[in-house]
């Protein structure tokens, strides 16, 4: 069994509160630079020193709702209206489930009609039509609360859960590895000569108890941002996500040699063995547990002997990393 299938969450590895609360700017928590050659400890502050110039940061624009409402994480709105929703139990530390049929009552006069489990045939997300229709973003602004789960001490306010170059509302998380770039971070970089473009990928509420592979996703892949991946890739530079939401988006829309088009559109990709990365050649990604999904997406970008190695570093070695949406980071540059 490889390393990162088989570790374990070192004890005190969580990040219970934002690197704020602990005395640290956001781009001053710890960045593993993982490549063939190099496991090297560094500060997301560093990162303009660790990139080279023509390179291409790829960052998810999406901003974070505050999700959490009554007794449902609202993961994302359908295409007609419905939302999809997991109903959690009163101490927040699992879902509740729910059952075809079942009427869902929130606050400000809204009620959930469960339709059915989505995707079908699982048992955690439910498809639920609002009566009266009401849109998503509109009514969690007024009456929702940041999706937080038990290892988070305290409450938070949804601006500790935005990345600084969050423009587009709509995901029911934070689209997380993005959080230690700075404003500072992001001038250094383009003085630097890396290229910084946007794509749109909205999170639907993570897996943190059950760890099955991702939901559908809504994404846009702009134009501009196309066109710099491809140019990028003709002047045999890097292509860096920073996320696996980004990869996600990328990687729908390449082909099989890797060129990207633009478009817009839901996704159901999942990577793994049998679908290695094409477009992406770097990952600036925070860390997750052994049983996620996520380090399927990984092994896709960087390979297994390279996620093993760093896990290996990060688990058992004498620098304390720590895990989740407050934690830690790691750069992949295979």
């Amino acid at each position: 069994m490889s390393t990162a299938a088989a570790f374990r969450l070192p004890a005190a590895g969580e990040a219970t509160t934002p690197p704020e609360a602990r005395g640290l700017a956001r781009d001053e928590v710890r960045m593993l630079v993982a490549a063939p050659d190099l496991l090297a400890h560094r500060r997301v502050l560093d990162l303009p020193d660790v990139l080279h110039p023509g390179d291409l940061l790829v960052v998810n624009t999406s901003a974070t709702l505050p999700a959490a409402v009554g007794p449902v994480h609202v993961s994302t709105q359908l295409d007609d209206g419905d939302w999809v929703v997991e109903v959690r139990r009163p101490g927040n530390d699992g879902p509740a489930g729910t059952t075809p049929g079942a009427v869902l009552r929130l606050p400000g006069g809204v009620d959930l009609h469960v339709r059915g489990s989505h995707p079908a045939g699982q048992a955690r997300l439910w498809r639920a039509t609002p009566r009266p229709a009401t849109d998503r973003g509109a009514y969690l602004a007024e009456h929702g609360r940041p999706v937080t789960y038990p290892y988070v001490d305290g409450d938070w306010p949804l601006e500790s859960r935005q990345n600084v170059y969050a423009t587009v509302p709509g995901s029911a998380e934070m689209p997380s590895a993005g959080r230690p770039l700075s404003e500072r971070v992001l001038v250094a970089l383009m003085a630097r000569g890396v290229v910084i473009a946007p794509i749109v990928l909205h999170t639907g509420v993570s897996s943190q108890e059950s760890h099955e592979p991702p939901q559908p996703e809504q994404y846009v892949v702009p134009e501009a941002t196309a066109r710099l991946v491809n140019g990028t890739r003709e002047a045999r530079r890097r292509v860096v996500a920073v996320g696996t939401t980004v990869v996600r988006a990328l990687e729908t829309v390449a082909s099989r040699e890797g060129a990207v088009h633009p478009a817009a559109g839901w996704t159901s990709l999942v990577l793994g063995p049998g679908r290695p990365a094409r477009a992406v050649d770097g990952l600036l990604t925070g860390l997750h547990e052994a049983e996620a999904s996520h380090l399927d997406l990984l092994r896709a970008v960087a390979g297994d002997r390279l996620v093993d190695r760093s896990y290996d570093v990060v688990t058992h070695g004498p620098r304390q990393y720590l895990w989740h949406e407050f934690g830690d980071t790691m750069l992949f540059l295979p």
